[in-house]
C-alpha cells in the first residue's frame, strides 16, 4: 500500500472514532456513526483495514476522541487489572487515597472497558464480520480470533457479557452466562481455524492482510498459530469449572498441525511503527503515574531476577536523603496513602513506542508446562517449564538462565520506606529451581509465578490467572474499604461490577447479567472459571 493510502486510512480511522460515542441505549452500539461513504470504503480495501484498526488498537485501548486518547486505558486496566494483578501502583493518592487501592472501588472508572469495547470496538467487529462473510472469508475467520481476542478479557473481568446475540437483527440483547460465552469463543475459534485451514490447503488465502495488520506479521499462517494459542489460554482458563471440555479444547490445539507460539519471535503485540502509541507509555513517562507494586518488588529482588533491570527503573535519589539509589523499590495497595513521596520509587520501563504485548511464547510453554501437570499430554512438565523461563530471558534480552534456574531464593519481605506499619512479611515461598519431587500444588505454584512474570507488563491475563490458581502469592490489601465488606481481605478482589449505567438505561439487560452471575453483582463474587481450588 502506498505511504498515501496509509494516511487515508488513518485519517478514515480517525473520523470513526472522532464521530462515535457512547451510546445510552445498547441496542444503539452496533450502528455506524463514522460519516464515511461506501465509497471511501472500497478504495485500497479500506473496508476491510479500517474496522481492523479499530478492532486491533481497540484490544489495548487508545483511541482519540477529542480528549485525549491514553486516560481511557487509565481507567479500563491500568487502575485496576495493572494493579490488581500485583504488577503496578501509582504513586498519586487518588480520590483523596481512598480508591480501588483498597477497594474502594470507583464505578466511573471500572465501568470504561465494558462501555468503550461495546461502544467503539465490538460495532466494527459485527460491521467486519458481516461484509467479510461471503467474499472474504480468511479475513472473516480473522475477525472472528480477534472477537475472541477481545471480549475473553471483557468477560474475565466481568463474568457474564453480551456476545451471541450481540448486533443480531431483532435488536434483542441477552445475557450470556462465563460458561456460554467461553463455549462459543471455542465456536468462533473452531470456524476461524477451518476457514483459513481450507484456504491455505486449497488456494492463496485473499486477501493480503500485510497492509492492515499491526499484531502479527501479515501471514494467515501465524493467525492460526495465535488462534491455537489462545484455545490453549482459555482451555486453561476452565481447568476445574469444566476439566473435560477444558483438556479436549486444549487438545485440539496441540494435535493441530500448524502449531502454537514456540519462539520468542512469536507473539502478539500491537506494532508502534505506524503511529500507534502505547499509553501506558504516556502515563509512565509523561504523567509520572506507573510505579512497580510492591508484589512485584518481593519477587524480583526477591530472586534477584535478572529480568528486574528490563522491568522497571532503580530508584534514582538524587537528594541521597532516604537512600534509595539503585535499588527497586514498589508500592504496597491498600495502604491509602495521602502523600506524593512514592515517586521516589521505582518507573515502568514502558515508552509511548513500547509495544504493547498481549501473548508470548513463554506464556504458552507454562500452558504446556500446567496442561503436561495435570495429565492432559505426555510432554514433561518440568522441560516446559525451563522452556517457558529461557525464552521469558531471550524475550527480554536477560542473562543467566542457567544459574536462575538452580536458584533456591524465594520472596524478600517488603519493608516500606516512609511508614513501617505497611512492613509485611514475603508471601512468595516457592523458588525458580524445579523440584521433580514436589507436590502438583508446589508445581503449580512454581509455574505460575513465572508465568505472572513472563506476560509483564499485560494486567488482564496475569489477574485472570492469579484469580484462577491464587498464584503467585500477592501482599494482601492493609486497609479495607469495599462496600459492605463485599470483598475478603485475604481471598482478594475477584472480578469488576457491571457499569452502574446498565442499571439506568437498560434494567433489564442489568438483571439478566446479574443472574447469570449467579452471586451478587459486587467485586468479592466469583467468576464461573474462578473456583478457589486447583485440583
Amino acid at each position: 500500500m502506498q505511504a498515501t493510502n496509509k494516511g487515508k486510512i488513518q485519517l478514515l480511522f480517525i473520523l470513526i472514532l472522532f464521530f462515535s460515542s457512547c451510546t445510552k441505549h445498547f441496542q444503539d452500539m452496533n450502528t455506524d456513526q463514522s460519516g464515511i461513504t461506501d465509497e471511501d470504503m472500497t478504495i485500497d480495501f479500506n473496508n476491510l483495514g479500517i474496522p481492523l484498526g479499530v478492532i486491533q488498537q481497540g484490544i489495548y485501548f487508545n483511541y482519540d476522541f477529542g480528549k485525549g486518547k491514553n486516560w481511557p486505558y487509565q481507567l479500563m486496566q491500568n487502575l485496576n487489572a495493572d494493579m490488581f494483578s500485583g504488577y503496578m501502583h501509582d504513586y498519586k493518592p487518588h480520590n483523596g487515597g481512598s480508591s480501588n487501592s483498597d477497594y474502594n472501588l470507583q464505578d466511573g472508572w471500572n465501568g470504561t472497558n465494558w462501555g468503550y469495547t461495546y461502544a467503539y470496538v465490538l460495532p466494527q467487529i459485527k460491521k467486519l464480520e458481516d461484509s467479510t462473510r461471503v467474499n472474504y472469508p480468511t479475513v472473516y475467520a480473522v475477525t472472528k480470533i480477534l472477537k475472541v481476542e477481545v471480549m475473553h478479557r471483557i468477560s474475565d473481568i466481568y463474568g457474564p457479557i453480551i456476545y451471541s446475540t450481540f448486533g443480531n437483527s431483532e435488536g434483542v440483547y441477552l445475557a450470556d452466562t462465563q460458561k456460554e460465552a467461553y463455549y462459543a469463543f471455542f465456536q468462533d475459534l473452531d470456524e476461524a481455524v477451518a476457514l483459513i485451514s481450507e484456504y491455505l490447503r486449497t488456494k492463496r488465502p485473499f486477501p493480503d492482510l500485510s497492509d492492515f495488520d499491526i499484531l502479527l506479521d501479515g501471514n494467515y499462517t501465524s493467525w492460526l498459530k495465535f488462534a491455537n494459542s489462545l484455545r490453549m489460554r482459555l482451555a486453561m482458563r476452565i481447568a476445574m469449572a469444566d476439566p473435560e471440555k477444558a483438556r479436549s479444547e486444549y487438545l485440539k490445539a496441540f494435535t493441530d498441525s500448524y502449531g502454537v507460539f514456540e519462539t520468542v519471535k512469536e507473539r502478539l503485540a500491537v506494532s508502534t511503527r505506524n503511529g500507534y502509541q502505547n499509553p501506558l507509555g504516556e502515563i509512565n513517562r509523561i504523567w509520572n503515574e506507573v510505579y512497580m507494586n510492591a508484589s512485584m518488588e518481593s519477587v524480583l529482588n526477591g530472586y534477584e531476577d535478572p529480568r528486574r533491570e528490563f522491568f522497571f527503573e532503580p530508584c534514582a535519589d538524587e537528594n541521597g536523603t532516604i537512600g534509595l539509589g539503585g535499588k527497586y523499590k514498589g508500592i504496597r495497595q491498600g495502604t491509602c496513602f495521602s502523600h506524593l513521596l512514592y515517586a521516589s520509587h521505582s518507573k515502568i520501563y514502558v515508552n509511548k513506542s513500547t509495544e504493547p504485548i498481549l501473548m508470548t511464547a513463554a506464556e504458552v510453554w507454562f500452558l504446556r508446562a500446567e496442561a503436561a501437570l495435570r495429565g492432559w499430554t505426555s510432554e514433561d512438565a518440568g522441560y516446559n517449564y525451563r522452556q517457558g523461563i529461557s525464552v521469558s530471558f531471550i524475550q527480554w534480552g536477560a542473562s543467566g538462565p542457567e544459574d536462575y534456574l538452580q536458584s533456591d531464593r524465594t520472596g524478600a519481605d517488603y519493608v516500606d520506606t516512609f511508614d513501617s506499619s505497611n512492613d509485611i512479611k514475603a508471601r512468595c515461598k516457592v523458588s525458580p529451581k524445579w523440584i521433580e519431587t514436589a507436590s502438583n500444588e508446589i508445581k503449580l505454584e512454581k509455574i505460575i509465578t513465572q508465568k505472572w512474570l513472563a506476560v509483564f507488563p499485560e494486567g488482564c491475563e496475569a489477574w485472570a490467572e492469579q484469580r484462577r490458581t491464587g498464584y503467585p502469592r500477592l501482599f494482601p490489601v492493609k486497609i479495607n474499604n469495599s462496600k459492605d465488606g463485599c470483598i475478603d481481605t485475604e481471598i482478594m478482589i475477584r472480578r469488576l461490577n457491571f457499569p452502574s449505567d446498565i442499571i439506568d438505561t437498560d434494567v433489564d439487560l442489568y438483571n439478566s447479567l446479574v443472574n447469570r452471575l449467579e452471586g451478587p453483582d459486587n467485586a468479592g463474587t466469583r467468576v464461573w472459571w474462578d473456583k478457589g481450588y486447583n485440583f
